[in-house]
């Protein structure tokens, strides 16, 4: 009876055990999948950091082939002036010849003008130089600016987007993919019902509601046609939003991007996140569009 009872006892014991080393490998399972999450975010976090960079080191490309072009521009005119002014020295040259051999005042008054009309043309060019060098400069001071910005989104995750320029044609062709893997519900702001051609809505599943948020001005015959192509999907609904001041989607409340409309034209503070923390603080900002727009008569 005593062996029954010990024999008993250590099999407890060995389960007690093994219950104990289950729970050790759940809790192990649940830090994996924590780290697995963490992991996915920074690499997003990564991929738009690098993204970022890559548009910046665009514009500075641009802006280093504008300088270029100016550079040029201002050599040929520097070349005109220098013309002009060897130009202005034979022709006074030629008065002084005049003066000395004393032809009639005809003549003379005629390389007058001419030579007005010369120092006119080099007036002329001497301002488009003036300009040019502070095209020049700015063109510099700009290309200054980004270079800084690329430094510092180097060193730091926080992106400074003041000067940032991301236009507003990747911004929908962001908002395009995005859209593409909806499968239950979609929310979009835009600032204007043309801008919804680029999205192609009709090219998203019929079993997608998608709620639109948007400006329209049915007076214009495009805007017209476009609102009437919309109106007769029934998945789609459109509400009039006079604001033109974001792009947004919500994609069924698992991925989010918003373009806030900055003060340059290509200027737009971006967010895209499927963190859904993030998501669900941003969600007040994405639902006031579509509560403060107005049904469609």
């Amino acid at each position: 009876m005593e062996d029954k009872d010990q024999i008993i006892a250590k099999l407890q014991k060995e389960l007690k055990s093994m219950e104990q080393v289950r729970e050790r490998v759940k809790i192990f399972d649940v830090k994996m999948k924590t780290t697995d999450e963490l992991i996915e975010n920074l690499q997003n976090s990564m991929e738009l950091k690098e993204d970022q960079i890559k548009t910046l080191r665009d514009s500075i490309n641009l802006k280093s082939e504008q300088i270029k072009t100016l550079d040029s521009s201002l050599k040929i005119k520097d070349e005109k002036v220098k013309t002009l002014e060897r130009t202005l020295m034979l022709k006074e040259e030629e008065i002084n010849d005049v003066k000395e051999s004393t032809v009639n005042k005809e003549d003379l008054v005629e390389k007058n003008k001419i030579i007005e009309d010369l120092q006119g043309k080099l007036d002329i060019l001497k301002g488009e130089l003036e300009k040019a060098d502070e095209d020049l400069e700015i063109l510099e001071t700009e290309n200054e600016k980004l270079r800084n910005q690329i430094g510092s989104s180097s060193g730091s995750k926080i992106i400074d987007s003041t000067f940032l320029e991301i236009p507003k044609k990747m911004i929908l062709e962001k908002m395009k993919e995005i859209l593409m893997k909806a499968l239950h519900n979609v929310t979009i702001v835009v600032p204007n019902i043309r801008d919804l051609q680029e999205l192609t809505l009709y090219e998203v599943r019929s079993s997608v509601i998608i709620k639109v948020s948007t400006s329209i001005d049915i007076t214009l015959e495009e805007d017209a046609e476009i609102l009437e192509e919309l109106e007769s999907l029934d998945n789609i609904s459109i509400r009039l939003f006079e604001a033109d001041d974001r792009y947004v989607i919500d994609c069924d409340s698992e991925e989010v991007l918003i373009a806030i409309v900055g003060n340059e034209e290509n200027n737009h503070l971006t967010l895209q996140t499927r963190d859904s923390k993030h998501i669900k603080l941003l969600k007040s900002l994405i639902m006031e569009a579509w509560l403060r727009s107005r049904k469609l008569d």
